[in-house]
């Protein structure tokens, strides 16, 4: 079966334009992916659309001959993470205990601006329960695998699993998924491809389970830079606009001096140092800077930060009565009980003030680079059978992106590591509110590292 998913969305575009392929093929190929006993279909979604995302294509394909096509995505599969309300489907985040709530009456505001972008929901996409961490295991609805060394069975990242491993493997165009510490990042670095952390405001969350009320982000997963600002401008209700590639000569690329590029696995410090070179042999400016809030947002957070006492609002009226928590997601839960209300309001100052202080007005550069995770994929095996080994690699996953959240920048992974070994991520970070200037600036860095990602089929 020809690789046709992980193509960029435009090839997928001109595809359907030139009536070299269909939305109903493309469709197909979701589904067959999905249900190939032999992959991670069975693991990456909690529910499939199988009936319902055959319809909408075949629908798809009478309006693009009729000349309508609402955007880009119209007639792509797209898989929308398991905490999103999508009408008639009950929400359950990847847990048991939702199972018998009520069925959604109307699609979360950002799958209904999929929908009305002409997208087509192929299911619903495994997620770490709750969302509550970096790692991406579910004992409920098992843990898809990572594309990389897949005998190994490496963990896939989280808690956007399921949404990741549906992109890398081809059952899905793109992803639908949330960021709260990480979440998009964290997979999409893991798996070899493109993900995108916005500004918190840009994406409405209606309609989102939530994690942390304060810090959870809407963003895409999809194969490549382009593809996830094009589903960015959908998700933020603009037109969708191919954004400018930023100049590379004389761009001021900062490179943090704090933890951020402290304990790297071998392959990511390779990789990440190879990436630097050659985008200073090609003009850009490396320089290192010092960076005080991501300092600061690390002692703010050593008592367990924003998210436990806010997942704990949300969960507390099942933590006594329940006893179908992952104990692993249940234990950062219950952190939260213990946290006290000047605390938390002292917190949420402190992050005010470090969010007002973290501005470009403050730095000479046009983006700051770091890798998005310092490890490759560790087995999904050692993390199960050990809960300190779970919580040292969640702590690692989560220790560079979580810090963005915190100050509420936004921030791109794009790939970087060479072909055929375990996937890099490298995060390209904004201020708040300069989710474009990220996009232009790693459209550049993408085309210069010249990362060969998933394999990339032109459909004649």
């Amino acid at each position: 079966m020809a690789d046709t998913l992980t193509t960029p969305i435009a090839a997928l575009g001109r595809s359907l334009a030139e009536g070299k392929t269909t939305s109903r093929r493309l469709v197909e190929e979701a589904l067959a992916r999905i249900a190939d006993a032999n992959g991670e279909g069975g693991r990456a979604f909690t529910k499939v659309h199988a009936q319902g995302a055959l319809l909408a294509a075949e629908a798809s394909d009478r309006l693009r001959k009729q000349g309508v096509v609402p955007s880009p995505l119209a007639g792509l599969p797209v898989s929308i993470k398991d905490l999103f309300d999508i009408a008639g489907d009950v929400t359950t985040a990847g847990s048991k205990i939702l199972r018998d709530r009520p069925a959604a009456a109307a699609d979360a505001v950002a799958v209904a601006r999929l929908r009305a972008a002409g997208a087509v929901v192929i299911g619903r996409s495994n997620m770490t329960e709750f969302a509550f961490s970096g790692i991406g295991i579910n004992p409920h609805y098992g843990t898809p695998a990572n594309p990389y060394d897949r005998a190994a069975r490496r963990i896939p990242g989280g808690s956007s699993s399921g949404a990741a491993v549906s992109v890398s493997d081809g059952m899905a165009a793109f992803a639908l998924g949330t960021d709260t510490g990480g979440s998009v990042r964290i997979p999409a670095a893991l798996c070899g491809i493109a993900g995108f952390k916005p500004t918190t405001a840009r994406v409405p969350r209606e309609g989102a389970f939530p994690l942390s009320t304060t810090l959870d982000s809407v963003g895409p997963l999809a194969p490549t830079v382009a593809c996830c600002a094009t589903i960015f401008q959908v998700l933020a209700g603009e037109v969708p606009r191919p954004p400018a590639p930023a100049a590379l000569s004389g761009m001021r690329l900062g490179v943090p001096k704090n933890q951020m590029l402290e304990d790297l696995d071998i392959e990511v410090s390779e990789a990440f140092q190879a990436a630097l070179q050659r985008l200073s042999r090609r003009g850009a400016r490396i320089v290192d800077v010092a960076v005080p809030e991501f300092d600061a947002a690390v002692k703010a957070n050593l008592g367990g930060g924003i998210s436990p006492p806010e997942a704990y609002a949300v969960h507390r009226r099942w933590v006594e009565r329940e006893r179908d928590f992952d104990p692993r997601v249940l234990e950062r839960i219950l952190r939260g009980a213990s946290v006290s209300a000047a605390d938390y309001i002292d917190l949420l100052a402190n992050r005010a003030q470090l969010m007002k202080r973290f501005a470009r007005s403050h730095y000479e550069v046009d983006a700051l680079i770091m890798p998005t995770v310092p490890r490759i994929a560790p087995r999904i095996e050692e993390l199960e059978r050990n809960p300190e080994s779970f919580r040292l690699a969640n702590g690692g996953m989560l220790r560079n992106t979580n810090l963005i959240n915190f100050l509420d920048g936004c921030a791109l992974s794009l790939p970087i590591q060479p072909p055929r070994t375990a996937p890099v991520g490298l995060m390209v970070v904004g201020f708040a509110g300069e989710d474009e200037r990220v996009f232009s600036a790693g459209l550049t860095l993408e085309a210069t590292l010249a990362y060969q990602g998933p394999v990339l089929v032109d459909i004649r």
